[in-house]
């Protein structure tokens, strides 16, 4: 039997200290390849942070974490290597004024630049081919018809629906064949419907064998969960309430400075600097 493409994830007394005290801290999480991993809690209690600290793109300042047996911070480049992120302010955020056919066109030309440019350079009617059924496969990976959309391809950002903007940055980290897929504020803006079709786009990428991590205010059912601001974490992911162990650590609320967040371009370019000082946006 094939074994999941995604990343195994595991970490253990996980946390991340900036200039105003903990941002979050005392994490532990056990998620086997496939898995989607819910990171919950409310908008300020570090979410984001262990998101890019999971991510290799924030140095954590206790404890320490392995995806796919990369162990972090050592290997916090090989592990943005295989890892796929959806936009985070600051971080990588979709242009607004850009088409949807702009970003996946810059998106597929990075591609073939960082991954395949001698291939490309020989082969440049395969690699455009190879491009497209990138772009096509992913597309549909997030379940994005550009159809759709109110002017097709030709759509800018900014005229988007919040769940089709998802969609898109979703099929952007997808085009890099990530075994480990982070979205920021999944369930951000959306009504009850929308919020349903997004996790059911999530889970069945998990379900697909791409590991999937995704901060959300409210985890659905089914999902392992890492909570921050107030519960402590157990191994499995599933949490505990505050009280269980008075000498565990929780995860806690905590302010940073996102200037040191680890960040590439902020449309939708390769991210490329190194893990720095451990400390960005909450």
């Amino acid at each position: 039997m094939e074994s999941p493409h995604g990343a195994a994830v595991s970490a253990q007394d996980f946390g991340l200290k900036g200039p105003r005290g903990w941002v979050f801290q005392g994490v532990d999480l056990t998620a086997p390849p496939g898995s989607l991993v819910a990171v919950e809690g409310p908008s300020g209690s570090g979410r984001t942070c262990l998101l890019l600290a999971l991510t290799g793109r924030m140095r954590p300042s206790r404890g320490h974490a392995e995806v796919d047996g990369l162990r972090l911070p050592g290997r916090a480049g090989a592990v943005r290597a295989i890892s796929g992120l959806g936009p985070v302010p600051g971080v990588n955020e979709l242009d607004p004024a850009f088409t949807v056919a702009e970003h996946l066109r810059e998106r597929a030309l990075l591609r073939r630049r960082f991954d395949d440019s001698l291939h490309a350079l020989l082969h440049p009617r395969a690699a455009r081919a190879a491009a497209r059924a990138a772009v096509d496969a992913a597309l549909d990976a997030a379940g994005l018809d550009l159809a759709t959309l109110p002017k097709a391809e030709r759509t800018s950002v900014r005229d988007l629906e919040r769940l089709e903007v998802l969609r898109l940055s979703i099929a952007l980290a997808l085009m890099g064949d990530p075994r480990l897929l982070a979205v920021d504020d999944a369930d951000l803006k959306l009504s009850d419907r929308e919020r349903a079709e997004a996790w059911r786009l999530l889970r069945g990428i998990a379900d697909g064998g791409t590991t999937v991590l995704a901060v959300c205010g409210e985890a659905p059912e089914g999902a392992l969960t890492v909570r921050t601001g107030g519960r402590r974490n157990t191994p499995d992911g599933t949490g505990a309430p505050d009280g269980t162990d008075p000498a565990a650590p929780t995860a806690t609320t905590g302010t940073t400075d996102p200037s040191d967040i680890t960040a590439g371009s902020t449309t939708t370019g390769k991210e490329t600097a190194d893990a720095s000082t451990g400390t960005g946006r909450a």
